[in-house]
């Protein structure tokens, strides 16, 4: 038994971070301290000052346990590698998990190429971005790749001019100029590298500027196609500039503009990306649990865990409002960088305005979120409160796992599970169990014993719901305390239609109104966790007709195991039928259907 005011007097005086749990022995809350000994006892003193949240935290905490660092910014870095393996339910989370992509230019190699890519590396190539928006950086190599005939294979250029390798396509329709030949001169190739550097850095009127003086030194020299080819590119690059954003502003700093609105227990935060003085996208970020958080908190949240994730660190940050722990961001994000990281509050300017624009950015998408989601809410979270009222839960259930059993053609039993977070579908935590210990059709045990092997692996749900009756659910219950652990239990019951009718217990049975939002949530998961199931029967048929008991009678190989199923369906059918119905099977003979016939009625 876990004393918790005798782990209190052990606390050390030292920098770190603190995990409390549940009586499941769950993560709920993970956060930092320079004094863990003053910042945990916090919690479990008067609560008079305590917000209505942390009140309701220390309720559910049976225990907790800490690592001591040596710098409060290891245990920043640290609670935010926390944070994203266990998505405490009572920590500001950041729901939007993305990661974005780059240009890079190989200038590492004789002769560079031009590619999107997901992360920086430290290779002496140069990487631009990162953008928002996947089809612009689409878009953007398509005109490269359309104005400047340079590779994109990844050949060794000495190695294929040794072994004089034929060149490929791209050169014949002129869109390489083909390196990998060996006539290409260096320095020329370098030049059209240093053109397109010069548009990815922002600088495309001066890349316009120098194709313009090309093209009228052709024409000046009656060389009317080279002339018409820098037309082109002058085009090509004149249309992307139309896409682009306009100038954000005369300096030529890497910034990143932050800004938030907030609504009950959501906050938007809106991002611009301003490269070299232009903003080059934006992005939108929603942010769960900030209820009765202070939006230094939220910021402050939002900057840990999505600076956490990216490759690229601008030098300013340009933030709405102060921040928690802005020191030790900036020495973590300068260090993360490898130069100076700025956070800077601004109070008036060009920059405070930049600022209010994309305030106003997030107070606009925040109530189109709550517009258009105002329906998926009441079928989601609202379903979810109902759930809560009608199953008497402690609170709302955040993470809901439900359990189906099927039979694959009368032998075969697998399981399937799945999860609903927050009301939605959770498919990454989906899961499919081949039975292992039980023989035959028995979904009692069957059940048991996939809840058994869920339970190994911990993070445990708020409430399991079992598609099935009574059986099911006493099954399963026999495992819950043989295991120790207590989650609400209820399987969801059919009526004589096989529609879903209402939720069942070992105590009780609950039938729900056909009309309300709970009925159709519930119905959508019992629905979802027999298709999952289903989808999986179909993908073993697919691969192989999966083991049945016509391995086991002679004469029956893959064609005529197959004919019979697809001609009766199911095993039953199959050990009902007549000599002379077997017989009408395609490619059964009398030896086969007597073969058939006799296994079936053997004993």
């Amino acid at each position: 038994m876990f004393d918790i005011q005798e782990h209190l007097k052990q606390l050390p005086a030292q920098p770190g971070v603190y995990l409390m749990k549940d009586k499941n022995g769950q993560v709920i809350y993970v956060g930092k301290a320079i004094s863990l000994k003053n910042r945990v006892r916090q919690y479990f003193q008067s609560s008079k000052n305590h917000s209505s949240k942390v009140v309701s935290m220390v309720k559910h905490i049976k225990s907790f346990e800490y690592i001591i660092t040596d710098s409060e910014l290891e245990a920043l870095i640290l609670e935010c590698n926390l944070i994203k393996q266990y998505r405490p339910k009572y920590n500001v989370l950041l729901r939007d998990d993305k990661t974005y992509p780059y240009i890079k230019v190989t200038t590492n190699e004789d002769f560079p190429r031009v590619l999107k890519v997901r992360r920086v590396s430290k290779d002496k190539a140069k990487y631009f971005g990162p953008y928002t928006n996947t089809s612009a950086v689409n878009d953007t190599l398509e005109i490269i790749r359309n104005t400047y005939p340079i590779r994109t294979c990844n050949i060794d250029i000495d190695r294929a001019i040794k072994n004089n390798m034929r060149p490929c396509l791209n050169m014949h329709i002129k869109k390489c100029v083909g390196p990998c030949t060996g006539n290409v001169n260096k320095d020329e190739y370098n030049k059209m590298v240093e053109e397109i550097i010069l548009f990815l850095s922002g600088k495309e009127e001066k890349l316009i500027e120098l194709l313009k003086e090309k093209m009228n030194k052709c024409a000046i020299d009656f060389n009317f196609e080279d002339a018409a080819m820098y037309r082109d590119k002058i085009r090509s690059l004149e249309e992307m500039m139309q896409k682009q954003k306009i100038d954000a502003t005369t300096s030529d700093l890497n910034q990143d503009i932050i800004a938030m609105a907030r609504a009950h227990d959501e906050a938007c935060v809106q991002v611009f990306f301003i490269r070299n003085g232009k903003i080059v996208g934006r992005e939108h970020f929603i942010l769960e649990g900030v209820m009765e958080s202070s939006r230094e908190s939220i910021l402050g949240s939002f900057v840990k865990q999505f600076y956490m994730e990216q490759e690229y660190i601008p030098k300013e940050l340009i933030i709405e409002d102060e921040i928690e722990d802005s020191f030790i961001l900036e020495e973590w994000l300068s260090a993360k960088k490898g130069q100076k990281v700025t956070i800077r509050v601004p109070q008036k300017g060009e920059k405070k305005s930049l600022v209010e624009m994309v305030r106003k950015n997030a107070v606009e998408y925040l109530e189109k979120f709550s517009d258009l989601n105002k329906r998926k809410y009441e079928k989601s979270i609202g379903a979810l409160d109902e759930l809560k009222e009608i199953l008497k839960l402690e609170e709302a259930p955040k993470r809901i796992e439900s359990f189906d059993i099927s039979n694959i053609q009368g032998v075969d039993s697998i399981g399937s599970m799945v999860v609903f977070t927050d009301g939605k579908k959770d498919k990454k935590e989906y899961r499919r169990y081949k039975i292992k210990t039980v023989i035959g059709p028995n979904d009692y045990d069957s059940m048991a014993e996939i809840v058994e092997r869920r339970l190994k692996y911990g993070n445990f749900p708020d409430l399991i719901l079992l598609d099935g009756g009574k059986g099911q659910v006493s099954a399963v219950k026999k495992v819950l305390q043989a295991n120790g652990v207590e989650i609400p239990l209820w399987g969801m019951y059919k009526d004589d239609k096989h529609r879903t009718k209402g939720l069942i217990s070992q105590e009780k049975e609950i039938e729900l109104d056909k009309t309300s939002n709970l009925y159709r949530f519930v119905a959508s998961i019992q629905e979802e966790v027999h298709n999952y199931a289903i989808t999986y029967h179909r993908s073993l048929r697919n691969k192989s007709l999966t083991k049945s008991v016509l391995d086991d009678i002679q004469g029956i190989g893959e064609k005529r195991k197959k004919a019979l199923l697809n001609h009766f369906k199911d095993i039953e059918a199959i050990k009902k039928a007549t000599f002379e119905e077997l017989l009408e099977v395609e490619g059964m003979n009398k030896a086969s259907c007597e073969s058939v016939y006799n296994f079936f009625r053997k004993g």
